[in-house]
């Protein structure tokens, strides 16, 4: 269906970067392959609209698998639909699709108001047998395994097992009232929101949307962080400037990007003769970097934003003494990077959240109340910091 609407246009409003299931932290170990089964997932957009599409992926995928039926609704509290609220999605005007290996599959439009914040519920029937999940761990949000087909249940039935990560879905885009703008943050387990408690939307990004739903601006976060991930090399994800392209300038709507890292070095600087960190760092292959491959790396990818007319933002590394992977020639490279990011003129503006987290009695060691008690991630309140510390108006 073509748009008439000319002052909208089409803009990513949730997102969760996909990964191989054998990719991630572990939640979906020694699981059998999903097969016969309805996978109900629950995702809060960011800004609203007036019509939806979801986006399914199978690009990690070694085989072709079946969506024999979807919906989305409004979601209720446990995992309910909103009565009235239910839409049927189809493929090109067929109610099911098979999604070839490697590709993602976005629905057709449904028309569906959806406030700024909204609850959606996207239900997904699996006739046959899914060989290869593509994923993305952890999920941070109760998701639900439903024997059979259940997409038109409208609650969540006893025998529903828990989803332990994002299956199958990688965005929901929603055609906008009036001209509109994505923010894509990319980055590692502090943007993805490692630390925070599950269920809450607590994500620094999330809250980034909370704030300017507040303001009445119509403000689309499309979060590309993944746990573990880093810039220059592929561990758990996809490396940043491989992915890149994909999670973030294929963003239908994009304005802005955020970048936020610090995996590269801190794990590139670990200790190396602790024995418990051993199994930890097989997870990450590749060549130690230092902080010039870094900052090389940032430059690629600002360069390759600017080339589709994107404003670039960089945030800052927190500190991370006290966690067990940190070293004091890791704290030097942090440091180094962090006076470039401050100083080098290559990000349209900076956002200082190693200011915002460090402890003023210990600048090393991120603030108590900000760590979820690892000295390496935020807790609630450590990501509300960050998030309150962004000046909005870089958005409007």
């Amino acid at each position: 269906m073509t748009e008439t609407n000319e002052t909208g246009n089409w803009v990513r409003s949730w997102s969760a970067s996909p990964q191989a299931a054998h990719d991630g932290i572990g939640s979906f170990d020694d699981r059998p392959p999903l097969a016969e089964v309805t996978l109900r997932q629950v995702v809060r957009i960011s800004g609203g609209g007036r019509r939806v599409r979801v986006r399914f992926t199978n690009e990690f995928g070694t085989a072709p698998f079946t969506v024999g039926a979807a919906r989305v609704g409004l979601a209720t509290p446990g995992g309910g639909v909103r009565p009235g609220s239910e839409r049927v999605l189809t493929f090109s005007g067929a109610p099911t699709v098979t999604v070839p290996a490697g590709a993602p599959i976005l629905s057709d439009p449904v028309d569906l108001r959806l406030p700024a914040l909204a609850e959606l519920s996207i239900s997904l029937y699996l006739p046959g047998r899914v060989e290869t999940c593509t994923c993305h761990d952890p999920a941070l949000r109760t998701g639900w395994v439903i024997p059979g087909d259940a997409v038109a249940a409208p609650a969540v039935p006893e025998n529903a097992e828990i989803l332990p990560v994002r299956a199958l879905i990688s965005a929901v885009e929603l055609f906008s009232d009036g001209p509109a703008r994505t923010i894509v943050t990319v980055g590692d387990s502090r943007t993805d929101g490692a630390g925070s408690t599950p269920d809450t939307n607590h994500s620094w990004p999330e809250l980034l949307a909370e704030r300017l739903a507040e303001r009445g601006v119509a403000g689309y976060v499309s979060n590309q962080g993944i746990s573990g991930n880093r810039l220059l090399n592929n561990g758990i994800g996809t490396a940043a400037l491989a992915r890149f392209d994909r999670d973030v300038l294929a963003t239908p709507g994009l304005g802005y990007v955020v970048l936020f890292w610090g995996g590269d070095l801190a794990i590139s600087f670990a200790p190396r003769d602790d024995g418990s960190l051993t199994d930890f760092l097989k997870m990450f292959p590749g060549a130690p970097v230092t902080a010039d491959d870094v900052i090389a790396g940032y430059r690629q990818l600002v360069a390759r934003a600017r080339d589709r007319g994107v404003r670039v933002y960089a945030t800052t590394t927190p500190p991370y003494e006290g966690s067990e992977i940190h070293t004091a020639e890791g704290e030097r490279a942090r440091q180094t990077v962090n006076e470039w990011i401050r100083t080098g003129g290559a990000f349209n503006a900076v956002l200082d959240f190693d200011a915002v987290w460090r402890d003023p009695d210990r600048p090393g060691r991120i603030r108590e109340d900000f760590h979820c008690g690892d000295h390496l991630h935020g807790s609630d309140a450590g990501y509300r910091a960050l998030a309150d510390s962004v000046d909005l108006s870089l958005f409007g």
